[in-house]
């Protein structure tokens, strides 16, 4: 159980963190540009420590290496909005910050865990969240408070990912099994506090949140859109191609 519940923590920043790699040399300004690939950087690095833990509870001799280029498609538990395409920098940025603001949250209740091993990791990802979140949030304002071109941009990718945050906080018996031995949170109990922090920001950037069915399951059991398929062939290619190769 708890090996699932790793692959998910590391999946979803190994996911973005190549997402967001993907705008290195190509963001609308070199700040920004630098700063996409920190945030990038920090997220595999993430993600490498939640991939190792995993593969020590597995207890198989696969490492995070191992799990992330020799797995497919289907073995991969990241939600499905953090393998949805760039877009446009709005687009991104505001994927960057409903995924730091719920990483805020959930790390900071993991950071609580019985497991002290899988505690020490949440509280120091937990630093790093913060400043994606800041950052992010940031950006959020300027864009959605900016120019009717720079709003509208922004609305539309509010409409577009705002239903792919249902699968945060969706849960299965993986988490059932973790939180009556105290190792993880209930999900459940932290979607108020993030769509709260989400809302306030919105407000702020003067978007409007949509209505309608969010979406609540897929990634998390390795049913994923058509995009992740692509990606994994991509980030994957060089370990697959020179199997055991060091450098």
């Amino acid at each position: 159980m708890l090996f699932n519940y790793l692959l998910r923590l590391g999946d979803d920043r190994l996911v973005l963190g190549h997402r967001l790699s993907e705008w290195c040399g190509h963001g609308p300004i070199l700040e920004e540009d630098i700063a996409a690939a920190n945030i990038a950087l920090d997220l595999l690095g993430q993600a490498s420590m939640f991939l190792k833990y995993a593969g020590e509870v597995e207890g198989k001799g696969r490492d995070a290496d191992a799990l992330a280029y020799w797995r497919d498609e289907t073995q991969f538990r990241n939600v499905q909005l953090v393998e949805l395409p760039n877009g446009d920098y709005g687009f991104t940025i505001l994927r960057q910050f409903l995924v730091s603001a719920w990483a805020y949250h959930h790390l900071g209740a993991l950071a609580a865990s019985a497991d002290e091993t899988l505690a020490g990791m949440a509280a120091k990802a937990l630093k790093e969240t913060r400043y994606h979140l800041r950052h992010s949030a940031e950006w959020v304002v300027r864009l959605g408070d900016g120019t009717d071109e720079s709003h509208g941009r922004m609305q539309r990718a509010l409409d577009e990912l705002w239903p792919w945050t249902g699968e945060l906080s969706w849960q299965h018996e993986v988490d059932a099994a973790l939180r009556s031995e105290g190792i993880v949170p209930d999900l459940a109990a932290l979607r108020g506090p993030f769509e709260a922090m989400a809302k306030e920001q919105f407000a702020r950037a003067t978007l409007v949140l949509p209505d309608g069915p969010m979406r609540m399951t897929g990634g998390r059991l390795g049913r994923h859109t058509e995009h992740l398929g692509h990606m994994l062939a991509e980030m994957q290619i060089v370990a697959r191609s020179h199997p055991g190769a060091q450098w």
